[in-house]
């Protein structure tokens, strides 16, 4: 899927295909790869160093079984996303990935604040900010008129006891590592220099 989006002039609103083909465009696109396998690299340390709870574990099978109190604890729902296709837009996948990163970062910086240890968490926390300000560049760029703003985030976790903190914390960065895996897979169909890799 990824790699016919790249094959092919990336469709969307008028200019969208010369824009990701400018240098500086790639340069945010290559920065925003690197910053989000940063994110993915770091979430295992963060989840052993914030999250004690044995049954709580990164990749584990169980943890389809915690829905129940993925409710209860407000956990917010994260956008799925799209690769630019003839149906998603440059635009539109963008301002996905910001929505998401934009209620991660709400919601770690949330519990960050009720846990005791929780200098790893910070310093997740500052690159996903660092990856939203080059996300937020290449908006900026794509932006037609009509361009539709990213949603306020608002998060309001329920966190009456230690115990749905270390909840909290682990679904969370489960999230974010699938949602960081989908991001990978998105940035990588607007990198061009895996076309010039492949065909040199």
């Amino acid at each position: 899927m990824a790699t016919a989006a790249r094959s092919a002039p990336l469709p969307g609103p008028t200019g969208t295909a010369p824009l990701v083909e400018q240098p500086q465009f790639q340069e945010i696109v290559q920065r925003s790869r690197s910053l989000t396998q940063k994110i993915l690299t770091s979430i295992p340390d963060t989840h052993t160093s914030c999250v004690h709870a044995e049954t709580l574990q990164l990749n584990s099978t169980e943890n389809s079984k915690l829905s129940r109190m993925a409710a209860i604890i407000r956990i917010p729902t994260i956008p799925v996303l799209k690769v630019v296709s003839e149906n998603v837009t440059l635009e539109s996948s963008l301002r996905l990935m910001h929505e998401g990163l934009q209620l991660h970062r709400a919601s770690l910086t949330l519990l960050s604040a009720r846990l005791e240890n929780n200098e790893e968490l910070t310093k997740l926390i500052s690159d996903i900010r660092d990856l939203l300000v080059q996300i937020n560049k290449m908006m900026n760029m794509a932006k037609t008129e009509g361009s539709v703003q990213p949603s306020p985030t608002t998060v309001d976790l329920h966190l009456p006891g230690e115990y749905e903190v270390q909840v909290a914390v682990h679904l969370t960065l489960v999230q974010l590592q699938s949602f960081g895996q989908d991001m990978v897979r998105c940035l990588r169909s607007l990198d061009l220099t895996d076309d010039k890799e492949a065909e040199s």
